[in-house]
């Protein structure tokens, strides 16, 4: 059956690249999954020849790729003119600094491969699928293991010199947090090394998913990204701000930020959008799959740039 559609339809892959694990799937489209694998992030020639196994493997079974999408995390070097493009440049995660994704997976599987961010991916996932659909103005960020953010404005991808790293952005610290010395190594106390997963763990000794949801851990949390929510409403006027990722699994957190959000906006902007809490903050549509759904997206869309040339 599956060799009788792939007469049909082009075949993709794609890796959505984590910091904690790697999820690496095959279909015909982004909307339809054959195949799907996931193993821990390890080092990066353990976790490359993985990745590159997979698609070996399925060419057996599905057949031909047609082009590969990586979703990676960062930062990366997204531009084609540099020396370093394709690789994850200065990551925090050892033994990542200035490595090659993109020219370790295209001359294992000979196949194009676009490449982006694991959050750029997850945005354009859910602006086509997900949370986000039918709106031109809207962010997506993901807490997990760091803290990162696509911006889509007037309907595109926002990268300046760089693409954005929201998660880096300085917040104030609250009186009840000042002891804390955060857990970023570059900013020590940036939104990342106040509010990812790993902060959380450093500042209370254990990881966030051991926390009862009445823990004083999630209204401090719920602050930090409140204000993250206020200086992405006021830089770039989003109609929704879609929150991701493992820490977000908790879902009090919606609420409170929601009702953090509220106190600190205290009424300034003319923003209909951000009027309305409950609408404008909202979780990931897409159950953890944005990532991986959106390096098909961007694997598709580079076949049909070169079969188009």
């Amino acid at each position: 059956m599956r060799g009788i559609e792939l007469g049909r339809k082009k075949l993709f892959g794609g890796i959505e690249g984590g910091g904690t694990k790697f999820n690496c799937v095959i279909g015909p489209s982004p909307e339809e999954v054959w195949a799907r694998t996931s193993f821990p992030t390890t080092t990066p020639e353990e976790t490359l020849t993985r990745a590159i196994g997979f698609f070996q493997e399925g060419k057996a079974e599905y057949g031909i790729l047609s082009a590969i999408g990586v979703a990676s995390f960062g930062p990366v070097d997204l531009n084609r003119h540099s020396q370093h493009y394709g690789y994850i440049t200065t990551a925090p995660k050892p033994n990542w600094t200035y490595i090659d994704v993109v020219g370790n997976i295209t001359r294992a599987l000979n196949i194009p491969v676009a490449f982006d961010t694991d959050v750029n991916c997850a945005t354009l996932a859910e602006g086509a699928f997900g949370a986000a659909r039918g709106l031109r103005n809207f962010v997506y960020v993901t807490v997990g293991t760091g803290i990162g953010a696509g911006v889509v404005a007037d309907g595109r991808l926002v990268n300046g010199a760089m693409h954005p790293e929201v998660g880096h952005m300085l917040l104030p610290r609250f009186d009840e947090d000042n002891d804390f010395r955060g857990s970023c190594a570059f900013h020590g106390d940036c939104l990342e090394g106040l509010a990812s997963g790993p902060a959380i763990e450093a500042r209370w000794g254990c990881k966030g998913q051991d926390l009862p949801s009445g823990h004083p851990a999630w209204a401090l949390q719920a602050r930090y990204l409140a204000a993250m929510c206020i200086n992405l409403t006021l830089c770039y006027a989003p109609e929704r701000i879609i929150l991701g990722g493992g820490v977000m699994s908790q879902k009090q957190l919606f609420a409170m930020t929601r009702t953090e959000f509220s106190k600190l906006l205290n009424g300034y902007t003319t923003l209909p959008a951000a009027a309305d809490p409950d609408n404008y903050i909202v979780p990931s549509a897409l159950d953890g799959h944005s990532g991986e759904v959106g390096a098909l997206i961007v694997a598709e869309k580079l076949f049909q740039q070169s079969d188009s040339q």
